[in-house]
């Protein structure tokens, strides 16, 4: 990904998903890209960082995450990196979720992997420098 359009730093800090997904309608307003694109957007952030801040640091200990927002011709890319335990999301098949059983009968997990893989057009991961990083696409049109 190229230079981003828009950097967002923050602490591994579930309060900062308010932040985040305010930045992310503002970058997609400003830019005439459609409020359910913004949603499936920030729905898929709220997903995969409450997961990374959740389990993925020691107790106690702040690190800092970021997130870069680029347009690529009709595409939306995202790019979230951060210091946490590693975590491939797309080593799991998505498609294997539990979504025929009931809440009260279904296994915890999964389910916010398969929504992302749903909501977003494309999903990758590599491990570099220690550091996950997470690119995600999403095609718009503008409004």
């Amino acid at each position: 990904m190229s230079e981003p359009d828009l950097s967002i730093r923050v602490a591994n800090d579930l309060k900062e998903l308010a932040v985040i997904a305010e930045q992310v309608d503002e970058f997609c307003g400003q830019r005439e890209i459609a409020p359910t694109i913004a949603y499936q957007v920030n729905l898929s952030l709220d997903e995969l960082l409450t997961n990374t801040i959740s389990y993925g640091y020691e107790e106690g200990a702040r690190h800092e995450i970021r997130i870069d927002l680029s347009i690529d011709g009709d595409r939306l890319m995202i790019r979230i990196e951060d210091d946490a335990r590693q975590f491939d999301l797309t080593d799991s098949d998505p498609n294997k979720a539990d979504t025929d059983s009931g809440l009260d009968d279904r296994m915890p997990g999964g389910l916010g992997i398969f929504f992302v893989h749903q909501m977003m057009d494309t999903v990758s991961y590599r491990r570099e420098n220690n550091k996950n990083v997470v690119l995600l696409g999403k095609k718009f049109e503008t409004e």
